[in-house]
């Protein structure tokens, strides 16, 4: 099966790079779209934001469990073109200061799943990433993983 993980992502130079790639070109298309959307909406209250990460390797996951900067081991939807972080932009340098609340209802309206709620607003949650969006659910991670499922286009996380 052929998609964007496949096709674009596995062929990249920097598919095991130790360095943070913040290239919109490694989001896939519909996802790429979607943190756009928020950026300028986000943009429209006030809010300026820019991308930080978008693709991120095994060996970069390592390197970021390793220093504690993250509680997974093993790297995320990151590594598949179906997340983003996105943090502000403060004098065009990037910054994680303040709430991010703002983005559960952008990350919502552009049909992405924010990581300060993980789609479930009401459920409890112990692991929050406020910067972080992705187009898929926590539920289908596990096929994602396991190399048994990709998202259509068409792929909604709400329904």
């Amino acid at each position: 099966m052929t998609n964007f993980y496949t096709s674009i992502i596995k062929k990249d130079p920097r598919f095991h790079s130790t360095k943070p790639v913040s290239d919109l070109a490694l989001l896939e298309p519909v996802t790429r779209v979607a943190v756009l959307n928020i950026i300028r909406d986000a943009k429209e209250q006030g809010h300026h934001l820019m991308v930080f990460e978008t693709y991120r390797s095994q060996e970069l996951q390592a390197i970021y469990f390793k220093r504690g900067v993250t509680r997974l081991r093993t790297v995320g939807v990151h590594h598949y073109g179906l997340a983003c972080d996105i943090v502000k932009s403060v004098k065009g340098q990037p910054s994680w200061d303040g709430s991010f609340d703002f983005m559960q209802a952008l990350a919502n309206k552009h049909n992405l799943i924010w990581g300060g709620d993980w789609g479930e607003p009401d459920g409890p949650h112990s692991f929050l990433d406020p910067v972080h969006v992705q187009r898929i659910t926590v539920y289908d991670q596990g096929r994602l993983f396991r190399g048994e499922w990709y998202p259509e286009e068409n792929y909604s996380p709400y329904e």
